[in-house]
């Protein structure tokens, strides 16, 4: 983690002695491990992506979020977390990842956040993918999975509207004349509703970033439109996204869908497919991706995963235990 990303972080948290009558926090300890087997690589892998990238490693780390409030109801709400996730071919074998780093001030009229966080854009700005082996299109190059920046946010009666205005370098704060402008409007409540349909709209000159590591020096283009549907029904779970636009100067779309189904009582066994197109540069990049999620209790998770990328000619086999688990002071 960089000073500049210290410095940021620690700014977060020093604007976070907003004057509040009450606090109350959430803390969470999570330890992970990840193991598989690549076909490309032909060999034991420790990691559910490529090991640039910040997902799925064997690690410990921390979830923390923090609620001040007022007589009038919450006043703003601080959000930490964070990973050492180890990898044992790497340099350094033990990386530090922040993910959530913000303050979100609630006001009558809508919410601010400043900080690390999610841009509005696609799916991914409403998917929890922390702890999952199955991820949404951020990290297949059309957007990101986190940003430095800040957010707008709005929940209406029937959805919601966002916008963000961020940095456009990812997970570390690089200023280097990038930069990323996204909004997202979405129609329904998923919890009332059982459906959601958002739109979605990004702009600007993005740094080309795997993880913590910067592949170009130089900003590229980035301009990109995109539909998604989330749809509920019974077990059942299907989430569609078709995005289309620009990047580096060439064109480029995907098509993404999930779809998945709950078994067992309270849904423990969940079982999930999710096929992805990519057309880009012209050349199609295929990829599917299959899992099973096993809740064993309230704080123990274990997941599998098959998945398989055309353009890379690999398969990967990836299995994950997860422990969850909140703590009090």
């Amino acid at each position: 983690m960089s000073r500049r990303e210290l410095a940021a972080c620690g700014l977060v948290l020093a604007s976070a002695a907003v004057p509040a009558r009450a606090a109350s926090y959430l803390f969470y300890f999570e330890l992970q491990g990840v193991a598989g087997y690549s076909t490309a690589a032909k060999n034991v892998v420790y990691s559910s992506m490529n090991a640039m990238e910040t997902m799925q490693k064997p690690s410990l780390g921390f979830d923390y979020v923090q609620r001040f409030s007022g007589a009038s109801g919450d006043v703003a709400i601080l959000a930490v977390q964070g990973r050492l996730a180890y990898d044992p071919d790497g340099d350094p074998k033990v990386e530090p990842q922040l993910y959530n780093a913000y303050l979100k001030f609630k006001t009558r009229a809508l919410d601010i956040w400043v900080g690390h966080n999610r841009p509005k854009f696609g799916l991914s700005a409403s998917l929890d993918n922390h702890a999952t082996l199955l991820q949404p299109m951020a990290m297949s190059g059309f957007g990101f999975d986190r940003d430095w920046g800040l957010g707008f946010e709005r929940d209406f009666a029937d959805g919601s509207l966002g916008l963000s205005v961020t940095t456009g370098s990812g997970m570390s704060l690089r200023l280097k004349n990038s930069y990323l402008v996204a909004g997202r409007v979405t129609r329904g409540v998923l919890e009332r509703d059982n459906s959601v349909i958002g739109l979605s709209a990004a702009l600007g000159r993005t740094l080309d970033v795997m993880g913590y590591h910067l592949m170009s020096e130089v900003p590229v283009s980035f301009a990109m439109g995109g539909f998604d549907f989330t749809w509920l029904t019974n077990s059942w779970e299907n989430r569609i996204e078709l995005l289309g636009g620009s990047r580096d100067g060439a064109s480029a779309f995907a098509l993404f869908w999930r779809t998945g189904i709950g078994l067992l009582p309270e849904n423990r066994l969940k079982l999930e497919a999710q096929p992805v197109a990519i057309i880009a540069k012209g050349k199609t990049r295929v990829q599917f991706a299959a899992g099973a999620t096993y809740l064993a209790g309230a704080d123990w998770t274990f997941r599998v995963m098959y998945a398989y990328d055309q353009d890379l000619k690999d398969s990967r086999f990836i299995v994950q235990v997860y422990y969850y688990k909140g703590i009090r002071f």
